[in-house]
């Protein structure tokens, strides 16, 4: 059964774009193109729910708010 995952993705300071997943602890990669950060994150994902048993929170994806401080 497929399941669905939102992923956060920005870019750092050297150009890099950095994905992560919320609903999994420690679960973000790495990648010079989006192309190559979408496989990347999906095999990550795969690793997490394998070494985590399939579990994963559920979150329900609210939105995204940019705060100045």
């Amino acid at each position: 059964m497929a399941k669905q995952f939102d992923v956060v993705v920005e870019r750092d300071s050297e150009g890099f774009y950095v994905a992560s997943v919320p609903a999994l602890a420690g679960c973000h990669t790495q990648a010079r193109s989006l192309d190559e950060l979408m496989g990347r994150i999906r095999e990550a994902i795969e690793l997490c729910l394998e070494v985590q048993d399939g579990m994963a929170e559920q979150l329900d994806f609210v939105g995204v708010q940019r705060v100045t401080v």
